[in-house]
C-alpha cells in the first residue's frame, strides 16, 4: 500500500500564548481529530507523563507539548471539557485517562469514538493502521512511535506523525459518516468470508 501522506500545516504549541491562539481557532471547526502521545518506556517499572496532545482540523495540526507546558492549560482544559466541541479519536479513553494524569480535574466532553464506529462496519481490527487501510487502502507508517516525544525538538518526523494520527481520525469519521464505505465492496470483507467457509 502506499504510504499516507500529510501536506497540512503543522504548529508547535508550547507557551501560554500560543495554547491561547490554537484553542481559540480550533474552537471556529465543528469537529477536530484527537490524538496523543506519551515517552516510550523500555525499562520494567518505567512510566512517563503524557508529552503531547494532537488537535488536527482538516488542513492543520496543533502539537501541544504537555511536557513544556507544566501540564494542561486552562484553556485546553476548557476545550476538552467543552461538550459543544467535538473531538473525533481512536482508544480515546486511554488517550484521556493519560490527560487526567496531568490534571485530576479535568472532566472530558464532547469525544466520538472510532472503534465505537466501525463495529457497525464489520470492521474487527480496531488499530488506526489497520482502519485508514482499510477504508482507504493507504499505509500509515508508525517508524516515529517509539521515538522520544519528550525530546527539546520535535524532528520533523516526529511531528508528521503525531499530525497525521490525529487528521487520520477526521477523514475515517467523514468516511464512516458520508456513507462511503460499504463492507460488501472491501477486498477484506470477502476474504474474511472466504476463511470462514474453508
Amino acid at each position: 500500500m502506499p504510504l499516507v501522506e500529510y501536506d497540512g500545516n503543522i504548529y508547535i504549541v508550547d507557551t501560554l500564548s500560543q495554547v491561547n491562539a490554537a484553542v481559540a481557532h480550533l474552537r471556529k471547526h465543528p469537529l477536530v481529530g484527537f490524538d496523543t502521545e506519551t515517552r516510550p518506556s523500555f525499562k520494567r517499572g518505567e512510566r512517563h507523563k503524557l508529552a503531547l496532545v494532537q488537535l488536527a482540523t482538516p488542513t492543520e495540526c496543533f502539537l501541544f507539548r504537555t511536557c513544556k507546558l507544566n501540564g494542561i492549560p486552562l484553556k485546553l482544559k476548557e476545550y476538552i471539557e467543552d461538550e459543544n466541541c467535538l473531538k473525533v479519536g481512536l482508544s480515546t479513553p486511554d488517550d484521556l485517562h493519560q490527560m487526567q494524569r496531568l490534571c485530576r480535574e479535568l472532566h472530558p466532553a464532547g469525544f466520538i469514538e472510532i472503534q465505537n464506529m466501525v463495529s457497525h462496519y464489520c470492521i474487527t481490527d480496531l488499530s488506526l493502521q489497520k482502519i485508514f487501510a482499510i477504508l482507504f487502502g493507504k499505509k500509515i507508517s508508525k517508524s516515529q512511535r517509539l521515538t522520544n516525544w519528550e525530546a527539546d525538538e520535535l524532528t520533523p518526523q516526529q511531528q508528521r506523525y503525531a499530525a497525521i494520527d490525529a487528521w487520520a481520525c477526521i477523514d475515517i469519521y467523514n468516511q464512516l459518516m458520508s456513507n462511503g464505505f460499504i463492507p460488501e465492496e472491501s477486498p477484506y470483507y470477502h476474504l474474511k468470508e472466504d476463511e470462514q467457509q474453508t
